[in-house]
């Protein structure tokens, strides 16, 4: 029985893995590149290298977290999510991106500070990983994991990004709310002088992610058809 209910557990998370991906597609946050994952004990659960508007549950590919080598079909950069797994106990859901703000953000600044609320549910800011080259080793995917030591997005430059979720989907939605931050970010520096938020009212909002963040989990599930990546996020009303 309790082997069943593991392989039933796997099953739906393999799904909600696909499901994230397929959404992160719709929502215009990935082109032919990108991969969602979870961690499932001592394995993660990472969508192959293929477009994620085509990826089912059965496409869903096991990888173990202690792995040396990547099996056959999974994407080169799973090393990423390795290392963020294995530097990360809190992690238990990866997003990989290419959102266009991303990458006009991390050629403009070294940290992405909050210029609005919903922001600071990527965290208290956002680092810029300054290697653009792809995270295809170990190495590579160390020092990009060794630059996220809290919080919860990372940008890449040249690279796109790296969200993490309590689940696939929040992982995707934390994506979604980066690509929203970046494009706040370079309107306000066009406009002139930023005002980033203060420690206190980033912690007011981190106070609530857990109880807002699988509400807009669950509009992007919904809508993402009809959804483009962001033009700048509307706040939550609590």
């Amino acid at each position: 029985m309790a082997e069943s209910a593991a392989r039933l557990a796997g099953a739906r998370l393999a799904e909600a893995v696909a499901e994230a991906g397929n959404a992160a597609s719709r929502l215009g946050l990935v082109t032919a590149y990108g991969h969602v994952s979870a961690r499932a004990g001592t394995a993660m659960l990472i969508t192959p290298a293929a477009d994620l508007a085509l990826v089912s549950a059965g496409d869903v590919l096991e990888v173990p977290l202690a792995a040396t080598d990547l099996p056959a079909g999974a994407p080169a950069e799973a090393w990423g999510h390795l290392a963020l797994y294995r530097a990360r106990p809190d992690a238990t859901a990866i997003a990989r991106a290419q959102p266009p703000q991303a990458f006009a953000a991390a050629a403009t600044t070294g940290e992405l500070v909050p210029l609005h609320g919903q922001a600071a549910w990527l965290g208290e800011s956002v680092p810029v990983h300054t290697d653009a080259r792809l995270l295809r080793s170990p190495e590579r995917a160390e020092r990009a994991a060794s630059s996220l030591p809290s919080g919860e997005a990372l940008l890449l430059r040249g690279n796109g990004a790296i969200t993490l979720g309590a689940t696939p989907g929040i992982a995707v939605a934390r994506m979604w709310l980066l690509a929203a931050a970046c494009e706040v970010y370079l309107a306000a520096r066009a406009a002139g002088p930023i005002t980033p938020l203060t420690a206190e009212e980033i912690a007011s909002w981190r106070a609530v992610r857990d109880e807002l963040l699988p509400r807009l989990w669950q509009h992007l599930r919904r809508d993402g058809a009809g959804v483009a990546a962001p033009a700048g996020p509307g706040q939550v009303q609590g």
